[in-house]
C-alpha cells in the first residue's frame, strides 16, 4: 500500500478536508496515474452528502479524472509511462458475464466496482479521484487523444460518455432532430457532440440566460420549459435526451415527440416517475434510460471528440475550493464544469 493525499468528506454533514488514503500496490496489470485534474459531477454531491443514501466514509469522490502514466504492471501492454489517460465511473466489473463480454461493462450482470464509494474485489473501499493517485486495471483505462487539453476531457469521462451512449445507441445521425433539457455539464457537451454527428440540436431550458450559450454552442434552436412553447413544438423531434435531475411534466416533453420518438431520462429525480399511459400511446412514444458507457464506447467517444474539436467547458478550481464549488454546483452556478487542479492537493 501507499499513501497519497486527497480531499474527502467524513460524514454528510462534514466540508471538505485533507486526507491520506492507502492506493494497492500495482500488480501485473495495473497501471498507476498520477491525476492532473478531476472533474465534479452532481452525482458527487449526492454521494458526498449521502442523498441516496447508501454513502461510506470517510469518502473521497470523482469519476471523471485525466492524467498521465506514472508506472505500468508487467502484463500491460496498452500503455506506457507517459501516455494520457483518463479513468470514468468503473475500476473492474466481472468480465464474465455476455454484458462485459459484449463491451457493455455498464450493465454488467455480475458486479460492478464504481470507482468510489464501492468495494473493491479484495473487499477495500474505493476511492476516487480528489486524489494524487490512483491504480486501475488497465481494462478500465482510456486513452486521452493528445487533441484534448487534460483539464477538458477529464468531465468526458462520464459527462460526455452519458450523452454520447444514448445519441450512439439510437442512432442519432443527419436526419434526427435532438431535444436535449439543460444545458448544464451534460448538455453543453451533449449539443456539440450531436451536431457534429449532423443532427439538428434543440435546447429546453428553464432559464432565459442559457440561450445565448446554447446557440454558441451549435444549437439550432432554443426554446423554455413551459407549458405554451412545449405545446407549440409538440410531435417535432425523434430523440428528446433530459439531463436534470428535477421531475418534469412526462405529459408534455413526451408530446414533443413524433411518431415512433425516444425519450431518454440520464437523471434520478427524488420522486418517483409519474407518465400517463396516454403520453407513450400516442405516436408509439419510448421512454428510456442509459448508464453512461461501456469501455469500448467510452474510448469511441474520445477520439469522436478530438476528432470533432469537443471538451467540456470549464472552470478550474484549488482543492480548498471544493466544499465552495458543492455549493454552487447546487445553486447552478458553474459554467459548465469545475474541474479539480489536482496540484493543488498537497497544497493545505
Amino acid at each position: 500500500m501507499s499513501l497519497v493525499q486527497a480531499r474527502g468528506v467524513r460524514s454528510a454533514q462534514s466540508d471538505f478536508e485533507p486526507m491520506s488514503i492507502a492506493r494497492r500496490e500495482p500488480g501485473p496489470r495495473d497501471v498507476v496515474i498520477d491525476i492532473a485534474y478531476a472533474g465534479i459531477c452532481h452525482s458527487d454531491i449526492e454521494h458526498a452528502r449521502s442523498l441516496r443514501g447508501r454513502s461510506m466514509y470517510p469518502l473521497v469522490p470523482g469519476h471523471e479524472m485525466a492524467g498521465l502514466v506514472r508506472a505500468v504492471g508487467t502484463e500491460v501492454r496498452r500503455f506506457a509511462i507517459g501516455d494520457r489517460v483518463g479513468v470514468g465511473n468503473m475500476v473492474d466489473s466481472c468480465r464474465l458475464c455476455a454484458r462485459c463480454q459484449a463491451g457493455l461493462e455498464q450493465y454488467c450482470s455480475g458486479r460492478r466496482v464504481l470507482t468510489y464509494n464501492s468495494l473493491d474485489h479484495d473487499g477495500q473501499p474505493t476511492y476516487g479521484g480528489y486524489s494524487q493517485q490512483i491504480v486501475v486495471d488497465e481494462h478500465f483505462v482510456l486513452r486521452i487523444p493528445d487533441a484534448i487539453p487534460l483539464k477538458n476531457a477529464a468531465p468526458l469521462l462520464c459527462a460526455g460518455i452519458t450523452l454520447y451512449s444514448p445519441l450512439r445507441h439510437w442512432q442519432a445521425g443527419p436526419s434526427t432532430r435532438v431535444a436535449i433539457v439543460g444545458l448544464g455539464g451534460l448538455g453543453h457537451v451533449g449539443v456539440r457532440m450531436a451536431k457534429a454527428m449532423g443532427c439538428s440540436v434543440t435546447v429546453l431550458e428553464l432559464h432565459e440566460s442559457k440561450r445565448a450559450d446554447a446557440l454558441r454552442l451549435g444549437a439550432d434552436a432554443f426554446f423554455l420549459s413551459e407549458p405554451a412553447p412545449l405545446k407549440a413544438w409538440a410531435g417535432r423531434f425523434d430523440l428528446l435526451i433530459s439531463t436534470v435531475p428535477a421531475t418534469l411534466d412526462f405529459e408534455s416533453h413526451l408530446g414533443l415527440l413524433d411518431l415512433d420518438g425516444t425519450m431518454v431520462t440520464l437523471a434520478l429525480p427524488a420522486e418517483p416517475l409519474t407518465v400517463p399511459a396516454a403520453a407513450l400511446l400516442m405516436n408509439r412514444r419510448r421512454l428510456a434510460g442509459t448508464r453512461s458507457g461501456g469501455l469500448r464506447e467510452t474510448q469511441e467517444m474520445l477520439d469522436f471528440c478530438a476528432h470533432h474539436g469537443i471538451g467540456a467547458e470549464v472552470e478550474v478550481i484549488h482543492a480548498d475550493g471544493i466544499t465552495d464549488a458543492y455549493r454552487r454546483l447546487e445553486a447552478g452556478d458553474v459554467r459548465f464544469r469545475f474541474v479539480i487542479d489536482n496540484s493543488t492537493l498537497a497544497k493545505a
